[in-house]
């Protein structure tokens, strides 16, 4: 079996890292892997081992030249199916190219956001597969018209060792000059509106009013930095919240965190939680989404309804003031990744689609 795959993101987080564990994961089964991605990509170096790389520019669904040579790369390699992982353009021209070439298509859909109706079934209905890496997103495509039978949740992985990392809490204090005693809250995501960072402010001085110590890290970069900074500085939150920007040590800083929060209004599943449940934090979060699906309310965290700051504060509250708590939670986090998130479960899903796709051809 020879799969293409089309990634168009730089950095090699979310649903680029996904696709390194997968493309990982099929070469190790014998699976030939194609790997089309942006020019300069990260993961076009990573991916080296495990797959024949095509680097090209991708400017979007105006970039009518990089259909042209998706097409080449299709008429040259002759892939048994070509799976497209993002949007950008790809999620258009993907499923287009590969039925002028009658090669056979699939795509993972890895966002929770509505479409027309009628474009969603236009540009779904070209791919003979589609798969989503939650239930919350299956519904979305639902919802729009598109067939259940043609849809398939294969949820993303979370590579469970690499987040084995002792706390190191005095390395962790020393870096971003807080006391070791202060309690640690990490907010792990865009800095863009729908992530829901404002209503982490909101409630900070009712929280600080409890927990003087308290201290908040805002990891992410993204076009609200500015108008964070500018917000924290007007209400004087400055001791209290950091902007770290994005961090590739993730798995050093996560189990140093006393708690996870992720207020986001919509979010696919939200790849930064199965981090923190793999490092054994607990996690309170929107029920948007995939969210629930990562979350399990009162088990490894809590849920609250997207956008109520009463119902984020009590929750954040909850978890702060009751140690003991937040280490069973953090633990139930931990045992929940491994048993439902790992990397192989995640790629044998996907080779499930792909013979099922490939059966289907050949009948």
């Amino acid at each position: 079996m020879k799969i293409a795959h089309i990634e168009t993101g730089r950095h090699l987080y979310g649903g680029a890292l996904q696709v390194l564990f997968l493309l990982e994961g099929l070469s190790k089964r014998g699976i030939e892997n194609i790997l089309v991605c942006t020019r300069g990509a990260e993961i076009a170096r990573q991916a080296q081992p495990f797959a024949k790389v095509f680097e090209t520019p991708m400017g979007g669904e105006l970039d009518l030249l990089f259909p042209l040579r998706l097409s080449s790369m299709i008429a040259k390699t002759k892939p048994d199916i070509l799976h497209t992982h993002s949007r950008r353009g790809a999620d258009i021209w993907g499923g287009i190219c590969a039925s002028s070439h009658k090669t056979a298509s699939l795509i993972t859909r890895r966002v929770d956001n509505r479409e027309w109706p009628p474009l969603a079934r236009l540009k779904y209905n070209s791919y003979d597969r589609i798969v989503t890496i939650s239930n919350g997103i299956r519904q979305v495509l639902l919802d729009e018209g598109i067939s259940p039978e043609r849809i398939t949740c294969v949820h993303s992985a979370v590579d469970v060792e690499k987040y084995r990392f002792k706390r190191d809490r005095e390395r962790l204090a020393r870096e971003f000059d807080v006391p070791v005693t202060s309690p640690l809250i990490g907010v792990i995501a865009q800095l863009i509106p729908r992530k829901g960072h404002r209503y982490v402010l909101e409630i900070l001085p009712r929280l600080v009013s409890l927990f003087p110590e308290l201290k908040i890290i805002f990891f992410g970069k993204g076009p609200l930095e500015g108008e964070l900074r500018e917000y924290i500085r007007q209400q004087k939150l400055d001791n209290y919240v950091q902007l770290a920007g994005f961090r590739d040590d993730m798995p050093q800083i996560l189990p140093c965190l006393d708690l996870v929060v992720h207020p986001a209004l919509m979010e696919g599943l939200g790849v930064s939680l199965l981090q923190a449940a793999a490092s054994r934090v607990p996690i309170v979060a929107s029920r948007a989404g995939g969210i629930p699906e990562i979350v399990r309310h009162g088990v490894n965290g809590y849920l609250t309804s997207p956008g109520n700051s009463s119902e984020l504060a009590n929750a954040i509250i909850d978890i702060l003031s009751s140690p003991d708590k937040a280490a069973q939670m953090g633990k139930e986090g931990f045992d929940l990744v491994q048993r439902e998130f790992s990397i192989d479960s995640m790629v044998e899903g996907n080779i499930k689609v792909y013979e099922q796709i490939m059966g289907k051809n050949i009948n």
